[in-house]
């Protein structure tokens, strides 16, 4: 039994108490008011409490009982309170005024004492229940110094109300509780986008249902706001430089760019990994620009850089983060792209239609061909115009028609003008601006740029969708992060899966004697061979009549069946050391192979009716190809550099990590073999700390494990976020019929006095910059466009073809050799 204050010689004084004496009187609870523990049954049913009478007897309480620490005290009454029905909390305490240590705590029912009055000025409409009856059950604990033991002092059983029924007890406040490994599942669970709701159920089957699980949702609520609150112990600024942090500590190659106003306030950002930047190198020929996605919290446009792979699935090449729409962001968000990209810039960019956007393109991309949106455009003409879309008119198919579907300007000028005069739509101004920047829409003009058959920013519904729910939920920036990270390794995993099921699966042609669909079948990706193929099969259908063939050289006039359009294709043959025909250039009035990068069925009629049964290499772009990633840039993204410790220990991780998650689904068949595994791992856990011990002591450790702690002195002047002023978000809550609206909570908040200047003064800002970004590797092919002496175009051979996508001149009489420039 512990000591008294005054035979341990130290004078106890309880720091939080409703007025209890540091020690209790013998006879402190001889006037108690006397009340049995009962549980009510629903139907109004007393049962006694002592139901289970061997574990009821195990848990009870008595005095002098001793225990190790004051918390094993704690989870013994509280274990006794599940047994019994009732909820435990920790009241008052007692600390030693020489040491200051513990000496005295008392434990009491959850219902002890009774609710205080609400000081807030404002009247509460709808307070919350009682819950407080004047409880008297205890039980007071002391330190016996002596023994070093925690003894029990007094111990009060009878409660004043009704406890609850066993089954629950699983609701009770203090027999609620998140472990380790289940926080660890509810963090994953939020992390890959599943919702509260779905996550509490995931975890509930898993133990067994909601009364095994241990906590309810509102405490898996509770946590994951705790955890979103330190995720932001150092502000939103803070936590977004974190995250650059780490990611370039994970990756070397890892590219961001913040901009700071004159305030020191981020305004802008940009970011791209590794195999982003790699993407680009690769297939950044035609990309799309999408500004359409607006963060919930602030209210940021958030800024997607995309484009196609040679499977044409949608591949990411940068993401940003802005905080207006103004010509400057846009011109500031270019030229950091472009930086990022090492001043490679694309063929073509499709954007929707916005003036400052194509103020910023054309003083940052001004040799870069600007296409619009489709999808946008007809968006627009849907506001604008509404009243012609309807079931009655067919103003919406005649636009569409203006858009795809004319080969000659003097014939879209013709449809345009009887589509205005046909709805009165003269005196429009969305009509007219339309038609000045035509273009930019029309397919008249966009076949003379390289788009890979791109007109759209909309690339992929799917990436789409996961981008709203991303964004348009209530995410921090944290959260809107981690969300991101998960959409970016599905897309790569979706291109993995790809690219498995093309090595897996073999192609299938139809006409199974084609010389040119057996080549081709081992070259392209399999979309992009399925497009070819329908090419091929079209070309059945095209009637070829010739204009000009002579001394290899050929004109020919090419229409589909019963179609009236006519398709002029040119080129030359010869016959090479085995008297097989091959094909020295073609090109066709469609300019398919020119805007999207594979021979048209014009062209394959034409070579069909010259006898050509093999498509030169120039014809098949490397970057439809399958290997297109199997390039020395592919090699040189996974080589490990011996003096990168960075990349050294990505190695090692990919190298480990799918041993050990291999090794950890064998043991868990058989418990032999799992209890082996789990001591080995012991063992190997205590050896790996030593090692590290050791080296640490040595100075042998990798030295990004100390810059991770440094700040980086660059960041030391970042004060926040940047947010806009008196900006209206709208909430996430659903809509309360008046009932509910009427009787809502009214307190006194507190106000924010802290304004910042919405306007951004760019001569004034500064920008952070890190990472280092990849140099264009030689041997990786872009299609360019060449012009040639007789003004016709075509996009260049491989050879032919440098990294800055200007328009080359070759001379007409020596493009035949495809491989090297004349000294024209």
């Amino acid at each position: 039994m512990a000591m008294d204050s005054s035979q341990q010689g130290v004078t106890a004084i309880p720091l939080w108490q409703d007025q209890p004496p540091s020690e209790l009187p013998e006879d402190s609870t001889e006037n108690l008011p006397e009340s049995s523990p009962t549980r009510m049954e629903d139907d109004g049913r007393e049962e006694d409490v002592k139901e289970n009478e061997h574990l009821y007897k195990r848990y009870l309480p008595c005095v002098k009982m001793e225990f190790e620490s004051e918390q094993e005290a704690f989870d013994f009454y509280n274990e006794y309170a599940r047994i019994s029905g009732f909820c435990v909390r920790r009241h008052w305490r007692t600390l030693s005024k020489i040491d200051g240590i513990l000496i005295a705590r008392m434990f009491v029912c959850n219902k002890e004492g009774q609710k205080e009055k609400d000081k807030r000025s404002l009247v509460v409409e709808q307070p919350h229940k009682e819950t407080r009856s004047n409880c008297l059950a205890s039980m007071y604990v002391s330190l016996n110094r002596n023994k070093s033991k925690w003894v029990v002092k007094k111990f009060e059983e009878n409660h004043n109300h009704v406890l609850h029924l066993p089954e629950h007890s699983h609701l009770l406040k203090s027999h609620r509780m998140v472990s380790e490994a289940q926080a660890i599942n509810i963090d994953i669970a939020a992390d890959i986008g599943l919702s509260l709701k779905a996550s509490h159920d995931l975890l509930s089957a898993q133990a067994g249902g909601k009364e095994c699980l241990g906590f309810t949702r509102e405490d898996q609520k509770n946590y994951l706001r705790t955890r979103r609150q330190r995720s932001l112990k150092f502000g939103e600024s803070g936590a977004l430089l974190g995250y650059f942090r780490n990611q370039a500590a994970q990756n070397p190659y890892f590219y961001y760019a913040v901009q700071l106003d004159k305030e020191d306030m981020i305004t802008n950002i940009f970011w791209a990994d590794h195999e982003m930047i790699t993407d680009y190198a690769l297939f950044g020929d035609a990309i799309s620009f999408d500004t359409t996605f607006r963060t919930n919290k602030e209210y940021r446009p958030f800024a997607l850089f995309a484009g196609f792979n040679h499977f044409r699935m949608t591949c990411i090449f940068g993401a940003a983060l802005l905080y207006d729409e103004t010509a400057e962001s846009f011109e500031w968000l270019f030229k950091t792209f472009l930086h990022a990209m090492s001043g490679k810039k694309p063929i073509t960019i499709f954007t929707d239609q916005d003036a400052a956007m194509a103020k910023a393109i054309k003083s940052v991309l001004p040799d870069v061909s600007h296409g619009l949106c489709t999808f946008h455009l007809n968006q627009n003409a849907l506001k604008h115009l509404g009243h012609l879309f309807n079931a009655e008119s067919d103003f919406g198919k005649e636009l569409n028609a203006c858009i795809f579907g004319y080969e000659e300007p003097d014939e879209l000028k013709k449809a345009w003008e009887t589509l205005v005069q046909k709805y009165n739509l003269k005196d429009n101004t969305w009509m007219a601006k339309t038609w000045e920047i035509k273009e930019k829409w029309a397919h008249v003009y966009m076949k003379w740029s390289f788009t890979t058959g791109m007109r759209s920013t909309q690339l992929s519904e799917s990436l789409n969708a996961k981008l709203k729910k991303c964004l348009k939920s209530d995410l921090n920036i944290v959260q809107f992060f981690t969300q991101w990270d998960t959409i970016v390794l599905e897309k790569r995993y979706e291109e993995s899966k790809a690219i498995f099921n093309s090595r897996e699966k073999f192609q299938r042609t139809k006409l199974k004697e084609s010389p040119i669909l057996i080549q081709v079948s081992q070259v392209y990706s399999p979309p992009l061979f399925d497009l070819f193929h329908n090419e091929v099969d079209a070309s059945l259908r095209c009637g070829v009549k010739p204009c000009l063939e002579f001394g290899g050289q050929f004109n020919f006039f090419i229409s589909k069946y019963r179609e009236k359009v006519k398709y002029v294709v040119k080129g030359s043959v010869e016959t090479d050391e085995f008297g097989e025909t091959i094909c020295r250039d073609i090109c066709c009035s469609c300019r398919k192979f020119e805007s999207f990068g594979i021979l048209c069925c014009h062209a394959l009629s034409g070579l069909h009716r010259m006898g050509v049964f093999e498509i030169p290499e120039r014809y098949l772009l490397g970057r439809w190809r399958l290997d297109a990633k199997d390039c020395e840039l592919e090699k040189e993204k996974t080589r490990v550099d011996e003096n990168d410790p960075k990349l050294q220990k990505a190695a090692r991780f990919r190298i480990i990590c799918p041993k050990m998650v291999k090794l950890a689904t064998r043991s868990c068949e058989v418990q032999e073999a799992y209890e082996f595994v789990e001591e080995t791992l012991e063992y190997m856990c205590a050896k790996v700390a030593n090692i590290l011990l050791g080296a640490e002591e040595e100075g042998c450790t990798d030295a990004e494990s100390e810059e991770l702690e440094k700040v980086d002195p660059q960041f030391e002047q970042v004060k926040g976020l940047k947010k806009k002023n008196g900006l209206k978000i709208k909430g996430t809550r659903r809509l309360k019929p008046w009932h509910e609206r009427g009787r809502k909570r009214k307190k006194v908040a507190s106000q924010s006095t802290t304004r910042l200047s919405e306007h951004i003064d760019h001569a004034a800002t500064t920008t952070i910059v890190h990472g280092s970004s990849l140099k264009q590797p030689p041997d990786v092919y872009i299609p360019q466009m060449v012009s040639y002496e007789d003004g016709s175009q075509s996009i260049a051979s491989s050879s032919q073809a440098s990294h800055n996508p200007q328009t080359l001149k070759v001379c007409l009489n020596c493009v035949n050799s495809l491989n090297v420039f004349c000294d024209h």
